[in-house]
């Protein structure tokens, strides 16, 4: 996608939420219902173009979070205050901008050093008028925010806003859990794919990566676990416990967690003495458990064997988050993916191919996203074939027939629509396909390509366009047909 195509998108979505109905309007008596925004209240997502907002690059969060868990396990409510301070930098002419934020009121926001080139001073702190504008019916959640003096292009500021809210069972537009998902003992972050905004402000936009800094304050007796590594050891103070965590290395919003719980804490070390760190909730037990800490002693030869095929692992630090509570969920949250209930061998080799493909490269858009899953299923493959478990032709050869059988070839997986971002389709058809290219174009061309892709993207975002263009470079041959046929065909493409 280029520049000014994103650009023309996001003033589309600017033009639409302007003229739109919205209601609940939440503001301090001097701001009006409408503040107008420079920057685009909307990414231009075709399948989220209410997530994210345009105008500016955020740098840096610090979240400040106290969360109190349920009092009663059969009633999953929580409550979160918080602070959150975003350090950001405008990329075009400024007089407001918006922020998503979902379900939580807030109560201040003050801009730092508004036009100043290093972000946060406290004697430049002044109050701003904002406004928070709600639709629930089109899944529309703003905080708009004033700038005075206007921000321009190329200038940095900080921004401090205070909230708070209840916590509950959010859901994404198919009915999954997401999000700050309130369990009995805390709760399980999980953010894929707009889930972010349940629990900060944020450009919530795979494309607008940041560094963050988390100090998760729980009642004494819990553990707060997030991304990155801890910024010290934990603080207890009238019955209450702060957990700091520091995420160094850029990162997607969708990737951020914060998971509470009755968490036990354990280390190891990846290659070159990178630490691993795993936070498994004591009511994981029995048979989930003894299998969950077989798999997760494995983590340490899993990177060094992915790491010989795609370079060195991408971030600071690995490990995972084990939570008792039973959806079923996995997400390959950076640095540390969350497991819901159990966390098998081969869940873990597809999270942590997710560091590279995913996490390190993010997908532009969310129809790219048969990139993230496609390269993980392939990479859990990898796994198998390199525990002799079953040769990778095998495994190809078995999802080829699965989709046969179940007469799964008509999505288009480069576009699959919002509602299928995580169906069937998108992991088996998607690691075919990354399959039937390696043997389209060779082994030499096919690693080539895959580490070209990774260096030339990492720390940022791109889209399937993007990794053919890379794809063709490697290989010195056209590729449009195969992509054509592997993603977006409706008919069963011919084997390789």
């Amino acid at each position: 996608m280029t520049t000014s195509m994103r650009t023309y998108r996001r003033a589309a979505v600017a033009l639409m939420l302007v003229t739109a109905s919205l209601a609940g309007i939440s503001s301090p008596a001097q701001a009006t219902n409408q503040i107008a925004a420079t920057g685009a209240p909307g990414s231009g997502d075709p399948y989220f173009p209410n997530s994210g907002n345009g105008g500016y690059d955020v740098l840096h969060y610090d979240l400040d979070l106290r969360y109190t868990p349920p009092s009663d396990p059969a009633v999953l409510v929580g409550h979160l205050t918080a602070e959150a301070t975003i350090t950001l930098l405008a990329t075009e002419d400024l007089s407001s901008l918006n922020f998503d934020l979902r379900g939580h009121e807030v109560f201040a926001v003050w801009v730092y050093g508004s036009g100043a080139k290093h972000g946060k001073s406290p004697a430049e702190r002044v109050p701003a008028e904002w406004s928070q504008m709600r639709d629930d019916a089109s899944r529309v959640w703003e905080l708009a925010i004033q700038l005075r003096p206007k921000l321009k292009a190329g200038q940095r500021t900080t921004i401090e806003i205070e909230y708070s809210g209840n916590t509950g069972r959010p859901v994404d537009t198919t009915g999954a859990l997401y999000g700050w998902v309130t369990t009995a003992d805390g709760a399980m972050v999980v953010n894929e794919p707009d889930g972010a905004a349940t629990w900060y402000p944020v450009n919530d936009d795979p494309e607008d990566k940041a560094t963050y800094t988390f100090r998760i304050t729980v009642p004494e007796g819990k553990t707060a676990v997030a991304n990155g590594l801890p910024d010290g050891r934990p603080v207890t103070t009238g019955g209450w416990t702060t957990w700091a965590w520091e995420a160094s290395d850029p990162m997607a919003s969708y990737l951020s967690t914060a998971s509470v719980g009755d968490y036990v804490l354990s280390y190891d070390e990846g290659p070159g003495g990178l630490p691993i760190i795993n936070a498994i909730d004591a009511g994981v037990t029995g048979q989930p458990l003894t299998d969950t800490n077989a798999a997760l002693a494995l983590q340490p030869r899993m990177m060094s064997f992915l790491a010989d095929l795609f370079g060195r692992y991408p971030f600071e630090a690995f490990g995972a988050i084990v939570d008792d509570d039973s959806v079923g969920y996995a997400l390959e949250t950076q640095t540390r993916p969350v497991y819901s209930h159990l966390a098998s061998e081969y869940t873990i080799a597809h999270e942590l191919g997710h560091q590279w493909f995913g996490n390190a490269v993010s997908p532009a858009d969310w129809q790219d996203i048969w990139l993230n899953e496609g390269w993980a299923t392939y990479i859990e493959w990898l796994w198998a074939e390199h525990q002799g478990k079953a040769t990778v032709t095998k495994q190809f050869t078995d999802a080829v027939a699965e989709l046969d059988r179940k007469n799964l070839w008509a999505l288009n997986i480069a576009d699959p629509g919002r509602d299928n971002l995580f169906v069937e389709q998108i992991y088996r058809r998607g690691g075919a396909a990354i399959h039937a290219l390696r043997a389209e174009v060779g082994d030499a061309a096919f690693f080539e390509g895959a580490r070209e892709w990774l260096g030339r993207y990492d720390d940022s975002s791109a889209t399937t366009e993007d990794f053919e263009v890379v794809m063709e470079e490697a290989s010195g041959q056209p590729l449009d047909a195969f992509f054509n046929d592997w993603l977006r065909e409706p008919n069963r493409p011919a084997m390789p």
